[in-house]
């Protein structure tokens, strides 16, 4: 299985189209070149920013062989999971990975909440179908289904769940998780204007959307709480 570096700033790239509703490569390059200049440390595409939803199969698959193509100076690549049923959730993570995905950012079933022994299998069993370690992204505000501490210390159990991205807007689930888990899953702060609060409070990573415009401020931000300079004066 692969290891990655989870730590540090992985912007979720927006997905760039064109006037005629085709994906723009071009700008897609050049996004991905302003990114790596500016320092990030991962890349996450295919998130709720690059609108996975409304995107083909077969444009997501272009999308995962495009980056895995590029030279992203070392970057992780990371491909979100977003499927509605287990079976098209599988299908994608088998045929990405094969695509060249070195990890997966996974949801639980879009559409229609699912409860919580729905929510486990279906994480488990499209676990099952890659080799590729993967983040679990947990949005119970935009997505109705909260994948809570116990929930997480459960998934742990499967070393193929290494990291979280927390966004539940509840920033006391970031020392509930490390209580509870230590080291064994990375905390990455999911919401661009609590990441000040995640990081100090133990994460120690940021799926930011704010980094796609602002990337080396972004960067910087991380940086200062690293080096545990967050008084009010460095941030402005």
């Amino acid at each position: 299985m692969t290891n990655l570096q989870w730590r540090g700033v992985f912007p979720a790239l927006t997905t760039k189209f064109t006037g005629r509703d085709e994906i723009d490569w071009a700008a897609m390059e050049r996004h991905l070149e302003f990114q790596l200049d500016a320092g990030v440390h991962g890349l996450v595409i295919l998130g709720s920013l690059g609108e996975t939803s409304t995107l083909r199969h077969a444009e997501k698959l272009e999308m995962v062989k495009f980056f895995s193509r590029m030279d992203r100076k070392g970057r992780p690549l990371l491909a979100c999971i977003a499927e509605s049923s287990t079976r098209d959730a599988k299908e994608f993570a088998l045929a990405a990975e094969q695509a060249g995905a070195e990890g997966f950012m996974l949801l639980p079933p879009m559409r229609y909440p699912s409860d919580r022994r729905e929510t486990m299998i279906f994480l488990h069993e499209v676990a099952s179908a890659t080799s590729l370690p993967i983040m679990l992204y947990n949005n119970p505000v935009a997505y109705g289904i909260d994948i809570c501490p116990d929930d997480i210390a459960s998934l742990a159990d499967n070393p193929k769940f290494q990291a979280v991205k927390e966004s539940s807007m509840d920033t006391r689930r970031i020392p509930e998780i490390r209580k509870r888990l230590g080291d064994r899953m990375a905390i990455f702060c999911g919401v661009d204007d609590l990441a000040l609060e995640c990081l100090v409070l133990g994460a120690v990573g940021w799926v930011a959307g704010l980094v796609d415009a602002f990337p080396h401020e972004t960067v910087q931000l991380w940086k200062l709480t690293q080096a545990n300079r967050t008084s009010l004066s460095e941030f402005t």
